[in-house]
């Protein structure tokens, strides 16, 4: 295999040619394939699926003297914060133990910054002139349009090896709109970078100018290794409290993928008087959340070691998906010189970079032959991808039969979309 950029014109057409015909055989075959989301595949959700028996009797159902089936204990079982406060490194009383979605905490948060402003607000955001969010990219699309949702102003800041490239993020934040960012600290999305160390720290040590400047601080992959020992992080809390920053991170984290993506427990941790005012408006939304399922989750996971464990088992159902996506690429797509990728220790992604402006193409074509992919630039700000070349790749939920299919598919469509991208 010759790398495009050194074929003649007449064999960037004959292989163009020579593609079509495959693609075209591919079309014919009618696939029906998703790799868009990251979604645990059906040998992942049986592997958990004994979770629904651990409360088996009435008796049961109480902890600690609370009956779960109960109203009661709004910021959730005390056992429960213990346990993801073992997980984040932090501690049960810095813990809120929400519904099934940290997205949902997420959204919540910012609305009632909105609608009340946080507890360092001099008013509501919805009464300042503007409002505007960084946004670490390519990131979490989510993230982005929770942000956007709200009218904010999105904030490009590029993403490096290292995590966000911090002299763009203390720059910005002397702007007293500024009033936050996304983070993913361990194995982002989709780029799969684990936050360094001096990363970290600048991020805790932030002198912002708006009083309420908010670190979202999505610890979505906490524990969610693929390949090799499980790495561990830093308790962001304390390092902020160190820095005197103890009111400006919110933490995030579930376990969306480790057991039921739909029936899991989320988890938001801050400081202490954060969630004592937080709670005092949550307290006219709600009386409590699912404290049955918290339970169910406490007796199931057990402590952090456990969790680990099982954690494990995920990975080695994981990692040959992930390998036959990485394999694929290193054999077919390599040699050509016209892509490149990461190669992530854990988390949910494969980030993917086609050459310039051939991005929209590549998951036109995929889905043509009926593979869909997330859309081409949504890891970014509006969705906009200024080189048009990032694609996420979500291995986890097709087989690997499946998946193998797909990448072949994926392979073809880059090719189709540099040849043309380069002139045929």
């Amino acid at each position: 295999m010759k790398p495009y950029d050194q074929l003649t014109a007449e064999e960037r057409k004959s292989e163009y040619e020579t593609l079509m015909s495959e693609y075209e055989r591919l079309k014919a075959r009618k696939l029906s394939l998703n790799m868009a989301r990251g979604k645990p595949g059906r040998e992942q959700l049986d592997l958990v699926s004994d979770i629904l028996t651990v409360l088996s009797d009435p008796n049961d159902c109480v902890d600690a003297g609370i009956d779960v089936r109960n109203y009661g204990e709004l910021s959730g079982l005390s056992s429960a914060k213990r346990l993801f406060a073992e997980l984040l490194g932090t501690k049960p009383e810095q813990i809120f133990v929400g519904g099934n979605a940290s997205l949902n905490l997420m959204y919540d948060l910012i609305a009632k910054a909105y609608t009340h402003g946080l507890r360092q607000s001099p008013r509501p955001w919805s009464r300042e002139e503007k409002v505007r969010f960084l946004c670490p990219a390519p990131g979490y699309d989510r993230h982005f349009k929770i942000s956007e949702s709200f009218g904010m102003e999105l904030v490009t800041v590029p993403m490096t090896e290292d995590g966000p490239d911090m002299n763009v993020v203390e720059a910005a934040v002397k702007d007293p709109c500024v009033k936050g960012i996304w983070c993913v600290p361990k194995y982002s999305n989709p780029d799969g970078v684990v936050y360094s160390d001096a990363v970290i720290e600048r991020l805790a040590a932030l002198r912002p100018a708006a009083p309420d400047f908010a670190l979202m601080w999505d610890n979505a992959y906490c524990v969610h290794e693929i390949f090799g020992e499980f790495v561990p992080f830093r308790d962001m809390l304390s390092l902020c409290a160190a820095h005197g920053n103890a009111d400006m991170v919110y933490e995030f984290a579930s376990t969306s993928k480790i057991t039921f993506p739909g029936a899991g427990v989320a988890v938001m941790a801050s400081s202490e008087n954060n969630l004592k005012y937080l709670e005092g408006l949550l307290t006219y939304q709600t009386i409590s959340y699912d404290k049955v399922n918290q339970l169910r989750h406490i007796k199931y996971l057990k402590d952090k070691a456990h969790t680990l464990e099982l954690m494990q088992r995920h990975a080695a159902i994981l990692a040959p998906k992930f390998t036959a996506v990485l394999d694929a690429l290193e054999t077919q797509i390599a040699p050509l010189g016209i892509a490149r990728w990461t190669k992530p220790r854990g988390g949910y992604f494969v980030s993917l970079y086609a050459m310039k402006g051939t991005a929209k193409r590549v998951v036109l074509l995929m889905k043509e032959a009926g593979v869909t992919l997330t859309g081409a630039g949504a890891t970014y700000p509006y969705g906009v991808d200024p080189d048009d070349s990032n694609i996420r790749i979500a291995p986890s939920l097709p087989p690997v039969g499946e998946l193998r299919q797909a990448m072949d598919a994926l392979c073809i469509c880059l090719r189709l979309a540099a040849l043309e991208k380069l002139g045929v």
